[in-house]
């Protein structure tokens, strides 16, 4: 998998990066302040209820597409389909997930 790409980097008046404009989790992440470990009843609901992987339930419910989250990860939406569907994945494919939703890996272990 690539890395994701969803920094901005602004140029002071020289011409040279003045600085680096990350999503706010990533920034969390890196300053060891991390998100809320809680998993909304929402996902929880999706799990049990639809029987769907706790992935696909994270990424339904903030509204995003296999496609989104596939360009987040650097990689093809079928994919990301395949991973978004297995009961079982690496845990550093799981990670990758987690960072690319916004979310905690622990937040996936339901």
């Amino acid at each position: 998998m690539n890395a994701l790409t969803n920094i901005q980097f602004l140029n002071g008046p020289d011409g040279q990066p003045a600085f680096a404009v990350i999503p706010y989790n990533d920034y969390l992440v890196l300053t060891k302040q991390v998100p809320a470990r809680d998993v909304p009843n929402a996902v929880v609901g999706k799990i049990i209820k639809d029987g769907v992987t706790p992935i696909r339930a994270w990424r339904e419910y903030l509204g995003l597409t296999q496609a989104e989250v596939a360009g987040r990860l650097g990689i093809s939406q079928p994919s990301y389909a395949v991973q978004e569907n297995s009961e079982k994945l690496r845990k550093s494919t799981r990670e990758k997930i987690a960072l690319a939703l916004g979310i905690l890996p622990e937040q996936l272990n339901l």
